[in-house]
């Protein structure tokens, strides 16, 4: 089930819109070219077609966001559905000061870090009850585990200034507003964190050249 159709169910939304107004329609065939505070106005005074939009426009930044932070594909689709939901109940909040994209991913760093609480109580009580974390046992094969685990290495904050910089083309700028970190802060998150992936990546390829990409 798509992203859309899974928010439809989680919103209470019926999988097939009612026949929208005349204005309803008007904001359908103008909304490629609306403004992220004309969506999100249009969405708070409860259209559909105006959310649906916003989900359209963002849901590929945010789950490739999450993707980068969590090295799992299904619990960052589940994150960024409840982003989605958390966002669809909280848009009276976006002022406009960011952009939308960095509004949502806000919600997503924040849906995530309580996602990796989670994990870690999860973890801890386990290895309390002396039993191993399975998740941590799973193999995965080396295409897949380099990358991965070279941005699971990065502390949190390096991580997600990282996948936004470098993994989802953020401004600086824009992801200090997403992180809540100072523009500084930033930068120095974006510059340590490639130094260290350009250097694990390195190691994993026998000392082969990498441009530093995500």
């Amino acid at each position: 089930m798509g992203l859309s159709a899974t928010l439809n169910d989680a919103l209470g939304w019926p999988g097939r819109a009612p026949a929208a107004s005349a204005s309803a329609k008007g904001l359908a065939a103008a909304s490629v070219a609306a403004s992220d505070a004309d969506l999100a106005a249009a969405a708070v005074q409860g259209s559909k077609p105006a959310f649906d939009r916003i989900v359209g426009l963002h849901q590929q930044a945010v789950r490739s966001f999450l993707r980068r932070l969590c090295g799992d594909a299904a619990e960052a689709d589940d994150l960024a559905q409840e982003t989605f939901v958390a966002a669809w109940s909280g848009l009276w909040r976006f002022k406009g000061e960011s952009s939308l994209r960095s509004w949502l991913c806000a919600i997503a760093w924040r849906k995530h870090q309580d996602w990796a609480r989670s994990r870690r109580r999860a973890a801890r009580r386990e290895a309390q009850a002396g039993q191993p974390d399975g998740s941590a046992m799973e193999a995965r094969p080396d295409t897949r585990l380099d990358l991965t685990a070279a941005l699971a290495a990065l502390p949190a904050d390096q991580r997600a200034a990282v996948a936004l910089c470098l993994g989802a083309d953020f401004s600086h700028a824009e992801a200090a507003a997403a992180l809540e970190l100072p523009l500084g802060t930033i930068k120095s998150h974006v510059a340590r964190g490639r130094e260290k992936l350009v250097a694990l990546l390195a190691d994993k390829t026998d000392g082969g050249p990498h441009d530093g990409r995500v």
